[in-house]
Order: structure tokens, then sequence, then C-alpha cells
């Protein structure tokens, strides 16, 4: 098999920005400082066209060599969100909330996934070649794991072996590498869709308090299905907010190099 780089260098030179679309900051830090974790919301209903702009800005998401290894399960049937609610340990939160949506992870879906990269690039003109390289050699060295997993401990010592003299990627390894790198992805999505359900006007609550298993029963996932969290959504009602924002001295977290 011939060598493919996983990146082209870029050639060293001075490089002028370019224009780039506009946008209100202030707007944006508006939008992130009013975003509150909302417990118990009022009976006002969201317009189905937010619901969807919502969505769809959250599959705008950045995702993982675009694999989009993501799904988005908005629950509307009033059993299916009654049970959802009572998985969701009946917590104010859920059981108050005018849309309950549950983010799942895919990473069994990369293989499909990036068939349809192949052929979208392939039905494009002047693509890369390196491009298609990458779909088409890099991701599946990357993501397959071989059948029950045979692969894992080959790629475990591979990827040690090569990056004690340079950098390598190391992830992901093994079913749970897997999981973890579709729950990344996915966690993108979540942050989208709440910011913009709060540019509209209206509140969230991620919520990892839930049964999984019994949400996966629920919408009838498989098995390698990875419920990422279950966000509920509405208008935030009087005492829904639990207190002041808290956060630790961000010293703590910052650190410059």
């Amino acid at each position: 098999m011939s060598k493919v780089k996983i990146f082209q260098p870029v050639e060293q030179k001075k490089r002028e920005a370019v224009a780039a679309p506009v946008t209100d900051a202030k707007a944006f830090h508006a939008v992130v400082d009013s975003r509150r974790s909302v417990r118990v919301y009022a009976d006002d209903l969201i317009p189905d066209s937010v619901m969807k702009a919502c969505m769809d800005a959250a599959l705008k998401a950045p995702t993982s060599s675009n694999l989009q290894t993501w799904e988005i399960h908005h629950v509307v049937d009033s059993k299916k969100k009654a049970a959802l609610v009572e998985a969701c340990l009946s917590q104010p939160a859920a059981g108050t909330a005018s849309e309950l949506l549950v983010f799942v992870g895919r990473p069994d879906l990369w293989k499909r996934n990036n068939e349809w990269m192949v052929k979208a690039l392939e039905e494009r003109e002047n693509v890369p070649r390196s491009a298609l390289q990458y779909y088409k050699k890099i991701t599946p060295l990357a993501y397959d794991q071989g059948w029950m997993g045979w692969r894992t401990p080959f790629k475990w010592a591979i990827t040690r072996w090569r990056g004690r003299k340079k950098p390598y990627p190391r992830e992901p390894i093994g079913k749970w590498g897997m999981r973890i790198w579709a729950h990344k992805t996915t966690a993108l999505a979540c942050a989208h869709f709440m910011l913009a359900m709060r540019a509209h006007g209206f509140d969230t609550c991620p919520m990892e308090g839930m049964d999984s298993a019994r949400v996966k029963r629920l919408l009838n996932l498989p098995k390698q299905a990875v419920v990422t969290m279950v966000i509920s959504a509405g208008k935030r009602a009087d005492g829904g907010i639990y207190g002041e924002r808290m956060r630790f001295d961000s010293a703590h977290f910052l650190h410059r190099h």
C-alpha cells in the first residue's frame, strides 16, 4: 500500500486574511451570557419554524472528518414523550418542557457516511486528489476496528510504536474509542442547538440524568448507538432557574503555554 499523508504541509509564507461574513460579537455574547439551564418551563409552545431552524443549526456544528455520525430524535408523540419524561427520572426540566429531543451518537454509521462523502466528492468538479485519498484510505484506517474489534490491539500497538518518534493520531481505538469519538461530535451539535434556541428567545436544559437503556428502547435505537444527552426546550418560567450562575475562578481552567 502506498503511503498517504494525512495532512499536506502548508507552504511557509506570509498569508493575507480574506473577507469573512460579518458577525455581531455583542449579540453572540448576549446569547452565551443569557443561556441558562432551565429546570421549570412555562406553558408557551415553540413554533415549528423555530424548532426546525435550531435543529438545522445543530447539524451545522463541526464534525470529525465531516462524517456527521449523529442523530436528533425529536420526540413529539404524547405517549413516547411521557415515557421519555419517566426515563429522565421525571425531573421538572423534562416534565414541564414544551419539547424534548434526544441527541444520539452513531459511531456504527461511519462507514455509510464515509461512502456518502466519497460519492459526493466524486460528483464535484476540481476536488483535490488528496481529499478523495483521505476518505478512501485514511478514514478506513482510522475508524475501522474490524469484526468483533479484532483490529483494536494491533491499532493500539501501531499507534504507540509510530508515535514514539513523530506525531501520530492515537484515537479512536476500539469500540469505546469510537463511542467517545461519536460523543464528541454529537456534543458539539448539542451546544449549537442550545445556543440557537436562546438566540430565538427560548431556553433549554441538557440532561444526563436519565436511563439511557430505556431511552434507547423507546427510540428503537441499535446497540451501537450512544445517547449523548436529552435536551428539553421551552420558555423559562418564574423560578425555573435555580440560582445565579456560578463558575469557579477561570485561573484554574485557562492555561497559557
